[in-house]
């Protein structure tokens, strides 16, 4: 059999990460928008380095032999060579955007960032007020002498690299952005303008007077160091514990990427190469500031609210609005809402109904990534204290978020709950509530079945699903996932979920088998895919087979997208977009055309071999006509994007999917729906 023909995983992730760009340099997007994309870039990139690249490195060291054996067919030194040149090329787009796109705005608005050699006389004087106030308690500068040993660089910490006087004299300052905001306004003497300035500027301006003794240069580094814990593979010992003990692990991995500024003189470079054991891979040049993801809080202090997007406060949902309680009204019609166009308030009330009812006898939970203050735990607390028996799955192993998710763990654990964490060797990514009630001498199930987390943050920002549903032939089988976690049965046989590692791979490809048969039957065929990301070599052949068959297949993709949209035979049934605007697209849905009965599936996978076969997930059907009717309509709208849509094409050059007529924006255009529509479940 031929090999599969794919996009590598990481150029295409790369890719991804420039249409975040492309939201920088649209000049369409309000000012202080294009500022938090240029945030979310570089965070974005932070981390793709600290994983991603780490992992590369990881195989790099491994001999050839080995890679084969573990299948590793990539060839890590060649894909490096390509990351750090697209890389390069995207820093240098964002250089330019800040430079001559969002400095010269700023200025239009009224706000001027400068340094430290633009400051006025009063801001000099702040200057130094500030930093001998507010500043100079948090620092703690080493001084190196050429025999000195250096000391560790904690991993994405600012430093001063700074050049003194005398043969070999170092010093490294570690700025104190964890204590002090990054930016900070200055006094002003003309009306109706405002300075801002850098914390890195006060610093320079003060740091002579600081050390009591000349300044040459003082140049910023900054270290993102290996942030892959590598457990997954463990199965044996208390994997509680050793998460807990990796956390601390996480901030001494080797380094990654050691970005400096490209001011720094020659001998300096050197030195630093030296004595932190740098590879000529770990040195990306850079400007004179690192550490953009601090511009999530970058200041507005001006009073024009057009340099944001307009508010889009949450809707509410009638029926649910309208009803005296939600159990009862959801024992007789589903119900779905849609994050963040609607309010998340009604499934902590849901939990705190259920909390308060006599009836209810037990809740359980799937927890993933909680939000640091969580009105959905709050509700399980008060479950508890009112005599409820209450089951939470916390995923330790959330990628960046085990500390969190530990502490609720705790938490719940001394208030009485059972708490049951992470398997070894496999994730729990399912998004999962049941609630179990006494009704009429028979236990009734009520299910919640989502796309996103249990997070009150996020919820604000990802678009997701969530099915609110009675229905036996659902939320029974979510009581099976749960008995399957709880290690009461080996395997769920459920006849209407697709649960990962079971059978969500086995249902998936026949229900594309199904669509291949209708299309050789002379039929209608077609899919419709939304996903994060698409990297399943096996499901990417399906898609491939489905097309050479006939089936028209559309697929929007956010992030990684591995399949090749041009290939010979495929291209002509192939359209593969990707949105990326306000909100986060985070939402799975699955569409059949199944000869024209179509069947309408929401889930937590995407189409990656972890969620295909090494996580815990849940595929879920949509079986209400109307809710069925309501998730399509917005499928439509993102189709019809021509706004923020993007083409995945070979190049990966991200051309807009521009289609002429009136302007569809996907996101705008489904709030003014769900704004203005009879929402489904009323009746």
């Amino acid at each position: 059999m031929a090999k599969t023909e794919l996009v590598k995983r990481d150029i295409s992730w790369l890719s991804f990460n420039h249409r975040v760009l492309q939201e920088a340099m649209d000049k369409s997007v309000p000012l202080y928008e294009r500022i938090k994309f240029l945030a979310i870039y570089s965070s974005n990139l932070d981390e793709f380095y600290r994983v991603r690249v780490a992992s590369l490195r990881s195989f790099k060291e491994l001999k050839k032999k080995t890679r084969k054996a573990l299948d590793l067919e990539t060839k890590p030194k060649k894909e490096l060579k390509q990351i750090r040149r697209i890389v390069q090329e995207q820093q240098e787009v964002f250089g330019r955007i800040f430079r001559t796109d969002i400095i010269p705005e700023l200025e239009k608005a009224g706000v001027r960032l400068i340094n430290n050699e633009a400051f006025t006389g009063p801001q000099q004087e702040f200057a130094k007020r500030y930093f001998f106030e507010k500043v100079y308690p948090c620092l703690n500068p080493i001084i190196l002498e050429p025999e000195s040993a250096w000391p560790f660089l904690e991993n994405k910490g600012l430093y001063f690299v700074i050049d003194l006087e005398g043969e070999g004299r170092t010093a490294i300052l570690q700025m104190p952005t964890d204590n002090l905001p990054r930016f900070q306004e200055l006094p002003s003497e003309d009306a109706g303008i405002y300075y801002l300035t850098f914390l890195d500027d006060i610093i320079r301006y003060n740091l002579p007077a600081f050390l009591d003794e000349p300044v040459l240069g003082a140049y910023a580094i900054k270290v993102s160091r290996d942030a892959e814990l590598y457990i997954d593979d463990e199965y044996s010992g208390d994997l509680v514990e050793k998460i807990r003990e990796s956390l601390d692990e996480r901030n001494i991995g080797l380094p990654t990427r050691f970005l400096y500024d490209s001011r720094m003189p020659e001998e300096l470079l050197g030195l630093l190469k030296e004595q932190l054991k740098l590879s000529k891979h770990d040195l990306i040049p850079g400007a004179r500031y690192h550490n953009f993801n601090d511009f999530f809080g970058f200041p507005n202090p001006t009073d024009q609210s057009e340099l944001h997007d307009e508010p889009m406060e949450p809707l509410l949902h009638e029926g649910l609005e309208q009803a005296e309680a939600l159990l009862p009204y959801l024992r007789e019609q589903d119900a779905v809402l849609h994050f963040p166009y609607q309010k998340y308030d009604y499934i902590p009330r849901l939990i705190r109904e259920a909390a308060q009812d006599p009836d209810v006898t037990t809740l359980k939970i799937t927890l993933y990534r909680v939000a640091s203050r969580s009105a959905v735990v709050d509700g399980l607390l008060e479950a508890l204290k009112n005599g409820k028996q209450v089951t939470a799955f916390i995923e330790a192993k959330a990628r960046f978020d085990e500390a969190a998710n530990l502490y609720w763990g705790t938490e719940l654990e001394k208030a009485g709950a059972t708490v049951i964490y992470s398997y070894p060797g496999i994730k729990v990514h399912t998004k999962l509530l049941l609630i179990i009630r006494q009704e009429e001498e028979d236990l009734r199930h009520y299910a919640y079945l989502g796309t996103g987390n249990f997070n009150e943050k996020t919820a604000r920002l990802y678009c997701d699903h969530a099915l609110l549903t009675a229905d036996p032939r659902l939320a029974k089988e979510v009581g099976q996932v749960f008995d399957l976690l709880e290690r009461k049965i080996l395997m769920p046989k459920c006849k209407h979920l697709l649960v990962s590692p079971f059978t969500t791979r086995s249902g998936f490809e026949a229900l594309l088998k199904q669509e291949i048969r209708h299309a050789k039957g002379g039929r209608k065929a077609y899919a419709m895919l939304k996903m994060n990301s698409l990297e399943d070599p096996e499901m990417i052949e399906k898609i491939y087979e489905a097309c050479r068959a006939g089936v028209k297949v559309q697929l929007i993709i956010r992030g990684i997208c591995c399949a090749v949209p041009d290939l010979e035979g495929v291209g002509e049934n192939l359209e593969i977009i990707s949105i990326v605007d306000r909100f986060l697209e985070h939402a799975r849905v699955y569409i059949f055309g199944n000869g024209g009965e179509e069947r309408l599936f929401l889930a937590s996978a995407d189409w990656m071999t972890r969620n295909l076969d090494r996580r815990v997930e849940v595929v879920f059907p949509v079986y209400d006509k109307r809710i069925r009717e309501e998730i399509r309509h917005i499928i439509n709208l993102q189709l019809a994007d021509n706004t923020k849509a993007r083409i995945i094409n070979a190049e990966q050059n991200n051309p807009y999917h521009y289609q002429g007529g009136t302007p569809v924006r996907a996101q705008v255009a489904t709030y003014q729906w769900l704004a203005k529509r009879e929402p489904v479940g009323l009746q």
